[in-house]
């Protein structure tokens, strides 16, 4: 688990409160629920890369517009 230096870390009663929900929903068994946190957590990591992707391209193409109608605004 990668923390961020500016992220407070949450207390271990709140993780193992936590960990006993996960284990709860699934049933009792802590395999299923390890298994469970890992789609999971794929899934985020997931939607995290395509956000990623569409605030690069859309910045990009942001910028790359308005710089061609200044140009184009300034040949006419």
């Amino acid at each position: 688990m990668n923390a961020t230096p500016g992220q407070p870390r949450p207390a271990p009663d709140d993780l193992d409160t936590a960990a006993d929900q996960a284990i709860a929903t699934c049933g009792g068994d802590a395999r299923e629920a390890v298994k469970a946190l890992i789609v999971a957590n794929d899934f985020l990591e997931t939607q995290l890369d395509e956000l990623r992707r569409k605030v690069s391209t859309g910045y990009a193409r942001g910028r790359l517009s308005r710089a061609r109608e200044r140009k184009d605004e300034a040949d006419v």
